[in-house]
């Protein structure tokens, strides 16, 4: 069995003296591991690290082996991401998605979604929305998609502004009134035709968006399959935060 691919790195874990299991994202194969001989030289370790997009070469004798990587580099961007804390916290993050996914099935939408996003890990007003597509469109994946395009009670594209937590369909400002506090709001940058990320989005609208992919990540991902999620969404958010607070002061006017 043999294959060949690019790739972005997500991870290492040590296999011996000598070598690693890498986890990569790819196109066709989906999120993938495989032996690399060596991995833990010094030649091979500055490849090796996550965020790093590679071409790889999967071996194995049977399908189900784990197998062997060879692995070439093509764009090393792991020791820019990890000058900031925005691009460490936010290159785990996005592995730790990508994990809830099963392992070699192929999502080429998310992989492209993945590589946007790490492209802009530098840019803090361009990421953070990206990073809450990003999750929408994880959450799309795995089968439990937002349905963002409508009103659920008018059928109306217009002045959309919450989502109901039952349907996780967007509702109208007008129609979902009645029921406000029982309703999640809907960023603007979120719905087709308003603010696109870059486009003066305000902190409080992008928070608004993480709490909107927590929910559902939480009700249908994390908390029926048990799963505990750590704390490094926090520290992503929290470094976001600290980027809009130094660089648009005017987000916060009337307190956040």
């Amino acid at each position: 069995m043999e294959w060949t691919s690019d790739a972005i790195i997500l991870g290492t874990r040590k296999h011996s003296e000598a070598d690693v299991v890498l986890e990569v994202m790819t196109p066709d194969h989906g999120r993938h591991a495989g032996l690399v001989r060596g991995g833990r030289s010094r030649r091979q370790q500055p490849t090796l690290q996550p965020g790093n997009e590679v071409h790889v070469t999967w071996r194995a004798r049977l399908a189900d082996h784990l197998g062997t990587f060879s692995v070439e580099p093509v764009h090393l961007r792991a020791a820019d991401l990890m000058t900031s804390a925005l691009g460490l916290h936010g290159i785990q993050h996005l592995a730790a998605l990508l994990r809830l996914l099963p392992e070699r099935d192929p999502h080429p939408g998310l992989y492209d979604a993945l590589k946007v996003v790490i492209n802009h890990l530098d840019r803090f007003d361009v990421a953070g929305p990206l990073l809450v597509r990003f999750e929408v469109a994880l959450l799309e994946e795995l089968g439990f998609g937002l349905d963002l395009t409508s009103c659920a009670a008018t059928g109306t594209t217009e002045d959309l502004a919450y989502v109901s937590p039952k349907s996780a369909r967007a509702v109208s400002r007008e129609a979902g009134a009645p029921y406000h506090e029982k309703m999640l709001p809907l960023p603007p940058f979120l719905t087709d035709g308003q603010r696109q990320p870059g486009s003066e989005i305000t902190w409080q609208d992008l928070q608004g968006g993480f709490c909107l992919t927590a929910f559902f990540l939480a009700r249908n991902v994390y908390e029926p399959c048990n799963i505990r999620n750590g704390t490094m969404r926090e520290s992503l958010i929290s470094a976001l935060e600290k980027s809009y607070r130094a660089h648009t002061p005017w987000n916060f006017a009337g307190g956040n």
